[in-house]
């Protein structure tokens, strides 16, 4: 098994301050941030933060022009590039999705992540899950020609929250170039099922794994006090890491497996070390 980290769990680190930590901790790997790096002047006075001003991304807009750079930067820490992270969907322009197809093929890196459509109430399900149907019939074309997979994630919000659902789309298309990532943290907001039964359940597709946690919490809403989901750290939430590794080894999965960590308990440097301790921990008493 190997150890990755997606670049967006370290806001304030520029990417070589992000490797250079990861190759002092043990981590084997990196899955790039890549998205559009804001312009607007008053986000870019912003403190750095996950999803707005965030130090450790690649811009989407040149990713194929600074691929070799990238993949010389990773290098030289003595790290792989695992996957790069972009937010497509497959609905997006075709040029978005195969640039960042051609900028994978040049460093080297296997998978991009192109993500299933969000669910849309007005629309219906059967009319939202069509529609990406179509657009990964587009992926898979562009995945086949260039060698690089297209993962989706199971993610809250989607049509492909559980595992069930994920299989269900994945299953339209080979393996070999559409593939799921499984999400520890994701599943607690929405989709849990079985450890085992889900990772069986997506057989074949199972092609990465993102590990994080999340907890469900009281909080005050409209004046109202409801239940909902937050990010937690890896010791204090409701994935139950013992039993999913247990699962992943059932199951034979021996991949990567990538680190995301939202919680604000500790400093991203110290989340970067602590949490593959923990994790190491425990693959290494199973």
């Amino acid at each position: 098994m190997k150890y990755s980290l997606f670049t967006v769990s370290v806001p304030e680190m520029t990417p070589e301050e992000a490797l250079k930590k990861m190759k002092e901790f043990g981590y084997d790997g990196v899955d790039w941030r890549v998205t559009d790096i804001p312009t607007d002047p008053e986000i870019l006075k912003e403190a750095p933060s996950y999803w707005r001003n965030n130090y450790c991304t690649i811009d989407i807009a040149t990713i194929d022009e600074k691929a070799e750079e990238i993949r010389d930067l990773t290098a030289k820490y003595g790290l792989e590039i695992n996957a790069l992270a972009t937010y497509l969907e497959s609905s997006d322009k075709k040029e978005k999705i195969e640039k960042c197809m051609i900028a994978a093929a040049k460093m080297g890196c296997s998978r991009i992540r192109v993500n299933a459509h969000k669910y849309n109430k007005d629309l219906g399900y059967t009319n939202v899950f069509a529609d990406a149907v179509r657009g990964f019939e587009m992926v898979q074309d562009l995945a086949r020609k260039y060698g690089v997979k297209a993962d989706f994630e199971m993610h809250h919000g989607t049509i492909t929250a559980a595992a069930s659902s994920a299989r269900r789309l994945a299953s339209y298309f080979d393996p070999k170039y559409i593939g799921v990532i499984y999400d520890t943290g994701n599943i607690i907001y929405e989709g849990f099922e079985e450890y085992q039964l889900a990772l069986e359940v997506l057989g074949p597709y199972l092609d990465l794994v993102h590990i994080k946690n999340a907890k469900w919490i009281k909080k005050e809403v409209d004046g109202k006090e409801t239940w909902m989901a937050d990010w937690a750290p890896f010791t204090d939430g409701h994935a139950d890491f013992p039993r999913f590794f247990k699962a992943l080894k059932k199951v034979g999965y021996d991949g990567y497996v990538t680190f995301e960590d939202f919680s604000s308990e500790e400093t991203s440097e110290q989340k970067l070390k602590n949490n593959l301790t923990f994790i190491k921990g425990i693959v290494d008493s199973i």
